[in-house]
C-alpha cells in the first residue's frame, strides 16, 4: 500500500483554492464596481437623469393652433421637447435644426419621436414634419425640472407616458442627445 505524497496534495489544494478565488473573485469584483457606482462607458446617459421624473402625465398640453396633444402610450412616441423663452432668436433657429438632424439620424424609428416646442417658435427656425407647437401653460413648465435656465434653453426627453426622465443643460452637444433616445428607441 503506497502512502499519499504530501506535496502532490498541497499542490492539489492550492490549484482548487486558485479555481474558487478566480470564480468567486469575479463576483467580488463586479459587486464591488456596481455599488460603487461604477458604470462602463456604453452603459451611461449623456443627459441629467430626473430622479424623480417630472409627471405630466394629467396634463393635457394645447396645440397652438387650438387642439390636444395627448400622450398616447400605446403609440410608444417618444418626444424631444424644448420650452424657450420669449425672444429666442438665434440660439432657438440653431437649437430646432439640431433637434431635427438629431431626429433624422434616427433613420426608419425617426416616426416614433415628435420634437415639442412650448412657446414662441422662432420665425427662421426649421420645421420639421415631427414637430408640434405647443401653448405656453403653466402646468406644462411646471413639470420640466429648472426650465427657466440663465444659461439659455434646457431640452427635455419624455417617455410615451407622459414621464419626463432626461434633461439637457443649455449649450449641450446634439450627438449625446442622439446617442440616448436610440438607446430609448431600441426599448419598444
Amino acid at each position: 500500500m503506497t502512502t499519499p505524497d504530501p506535496s502532490r496534495r498541497n499542490r492539489n489544494r492550492l490549484a482548487l483554492i486558485a479555481i474558487f478565488a478566480m470564480f468567486f473573485g469575479g463576483f467580488l469584483v463586479a459587486g464591488l464596481l456596481r455599488f460603487s457606482g461604477w458604470r462602463p462607458e456604453g452603459m451611461k446617459n449623456h443627459g441629467e437623469l430626473l430622479d424623480p421624473p417630472g409627471d405630466l402625465r394629467q396634463v393635457v398640453p394645447t396645440l397652438v393652433d387650438g387642439g390636444e396633444y395627448r400622450w398616447n402610450p400605446g403609440e410608444r412616441m417618444w418626444r424631444i421637447v424644448v420650452a424657450a423663452p420669449p425672444g429666442c432668436d438665434a440660439p432657438c433657429v440653431k437649437l430646432t435644426q439640431d433637434l431635427e438632424l438629431v431626429r433624422e439620424l434616427f433613420a426608419q424609428r425617426a416616426d416614433h419621436v415628435h420634437l415639442l416646442w412650448i412657446g414662441e417658435f422662432p420665425e427662421k427656425g426649421l420645421r420639421s414634419p415631427a414637430l408640434r407647437l405647443l401653448r405656453d401653460e403653466p402646468a406644462l413648465r411646471a413639470g420640466l425640472p429648472r426650465v427657466d435656465d440663465p444659461k439659455g434653453v434646457p431640452v427635455y426627453v419624455i417617455d410615451p407616458n407622459g414621464f419626463v426622465i432626461l434633461r439637457y443643460a443649455p449649450g449641450f452637444d446634439p450627438g449625446h442627445l442622439r446617442t440616448d433616445v436610440a438607446r430609448l428607441l431600441k426599448l419598444k
